[in-house]
């Protein structure tokens, strides 16, 4: 397996995204923690991925709080004897408006959220990972700079210091043997109602995309678990474009 004996918390582990990567991490032998704000949801992957042979373990834990944060990853790393994947998938205050019109306060409190939970979750994990020089950090929503769209508000813009922190951080702890990457996907439409509203959108992502479909949760799942395992060795700071080809590189 892919992942045996490695250790992985996962921010947002209740939602779609941080589920899908949960379940297929434990399907690969992780021993996965999940932190979210709602414990029902996180319950419901855990018990999922027990159902399934598979360990998994909840806690709800603020993603911007430095102490929580701090606490439950050193509680962590205590009881599993280290952290080697991190991932952070929690919902971003989006404001989908022009940026001329954009309330200042509105979009300072949306970044804020964004620079605030990639810097304290990636932090955390990092001072593990140094430690025992090795470690993988994944985000989610890699941003492609050569073709931005208007109307994305801070959308667009968090993204954007998303992939501005991973650089960073490679940087940093590449030579920790700590390896940083993104993915992106163009948008799952997995998991979206089939509502006459929603529908219409479904088809444009499917249609926006090369192969004429968009990635499913299994196959974010399924990507994710490659990439934090050792046969993505060679892998770090760079985004991994799983869009179906809606994303050009």
């Amino acid at each position: 397996m892919l992942l045996e004996n490695k250790t992985a918390v996962i921010y947002g582990g209740g939602g779609s995204i941080g589920g899908a990567m949960a379940r297929a991490f434990a399907a690969e032998g992780a021993r996965v923690f999940l932190a979210g704000r709602t414990a029902a949801k996180l319950d419901a992957v855990a018990e999922d991925i027990r159902q399934a042979g598979g360990l998994a373990e909840t806690a709800v834990v603020d993603a911007l709080d430095e102490t929580a944060v701090n606490g439950w990853v050193d509680s962590v790393a205590e009881v599993a004897g280290g952290v080697d994947v991190s991932v952070n998938v929690i919902s971003h205050d989006a404001i989908f408006t022009p940026l001329i019109e954009m309330p200042v306060e509105g979009f300072a409190r949306s970044m804020e959220k964004v620079a605030r939970t990639f810097l304290l979750t990636t932090q955390a994990a990092a001072r593990h990972m140094v430690k025992q020089g090795s470690g993988v950090i994944l985000n989610f929503g890699g941003s492609d700079s050569t073709n931005s769209s208007p109307g994305l508000g801070t959308v667009q813009v968090g993204c954007e210091m998303i992939e501005a922190m991973r650089r960073q951080w490679a940087c940093e702890l590449g030579p920790h043997s700590v390896r940083v990457l993104s993915m992106r996907t163009g948008g799952v439409s997995e998991g979206m109602p089939d509502t006459p509203e929603i529908a219409p959108i479904k088809q444009q992502m499917a249609d926006a995309t090369l192969l004429g479909r968009t990635a499913t949760l299994a196959d974010v799942g399924r990507v994710a678990a490659f990439l934090v395992s050792d046969h993505a060795r060679t892998l770090t700071s760079t985004q991994v474009n799983i869009s179906c080809g809606a994303l050009v590189d």
